[in-house]
């Protein structure tokens, strides 16, 4: 899905606001990091998509490397990075491999945003990953994880996302995203591209890929048994307490013991 939907990914998200809104999460946890040692933090983004994030947190000084499963999506972040004028450790590379690529212990903060941790499909992978995680972070960093809130998707079968509109010129996109509940547990994530030029007519296309719905109760499980612990639970970046019936994201932080 993400090699095929990469130069179509910084229309899709529109990093000025969802930065503009993240962004002051992000940074308090940085704040919580940085009391326990001296700034600037060494900081792992994993399944970086195109590298958003990784290039706000280089331009507030920190040593940021980044990692992504998809070759396209590395090209991406190489020409963000570029366009910022910062640099970035940037290798391809997909969650449960963390430690292996980057060496153990070497980070303060790592993070796995965007709702990427649900594409592991099996529960022996989520626990990998999080011991992964674990591996990476020195004794005191932090895991940080941004999923959606899958205990109100599953209860109420939230099928249908807000579109997404982007115009550049007389170019239009529109980007409808929903979900297919399917018989063995797992959710299948559609993606259909709108685009026009002008008045002429829309042209479709449509990506897909399979998401395993990850719950509080084993989200916070698993953490804790990967080696974290002074977990914390919100609802959103905006920072409010979790609500599993009303919460549009699970949002993680977690200490490495």
């Amino acid at each position: 899905m993400y090699d095929n939907f990469s130069a179509d990914y910084d229309r899709f998200v529109n990093w000025d606001e969802r930065l503009a809104f993240e962004m002051p999460f992000i940074e308090n946890v940085v704040k919580q990091v940085r009391s326990r040692k001296n700034p600037p933090l060494d900081i792992l983004d994993t399944a970086c998509g195109t590298g958003m994030h990784a290039v706000a947190l280089a331009k507030q000084g920190h040593k940021v490397s980044a990692a992504d499963l998809f070759p396209e999506m590395i090209y991406k972040s190489h020409h963000n990075a570029h366009e910022a004028n910062v640099e970035l450790q940037l290798v391809k590379a997909g969650l449960g491999d963390m430690a292996r690529t980057f060496g153990r212990e070497r980070f303060d903060l790592v993070m796995c945003l965007g709702n990427s941790l649900p594409h592991l499909l099996t529960f022996a992978e989520l626990a990998d990953s999080l011991r992964d995680f674990a591996a990476c972070l020195r004794p005191g960093g932090m895991v940080l994880i941004q999923n959606r809130n899958f205990d109100a998707v599953m209860s109420k079968k939230q099928r249908w996302m807000d579109p997404q509109p982007h115009r550049e010129g007389d170019a239009e996109w529109l980007f409808q995203r929903f979900y297919d509940f399917e018989p063995d547990g797992l959710i299948r994530f559609n993606i259909v591209t709108l685009k026009r030029f002008g008045v002429s007519s829309w042209q479709a296309s449509v990506t897909d890929t399979r998401l395993r719905p990850q719950l509080r109760a084993e989200l916070e499980q698993t953490t804790l048994r990967a080696g974290f612990n002074e977990l914390q639970l919100f609802g959103s970046m905006k920072g409010e307490p979790f609500s599993p019936a009303a919460s549009g994201n699970l949002i993680l932080t977690a200490y490495k013991e």
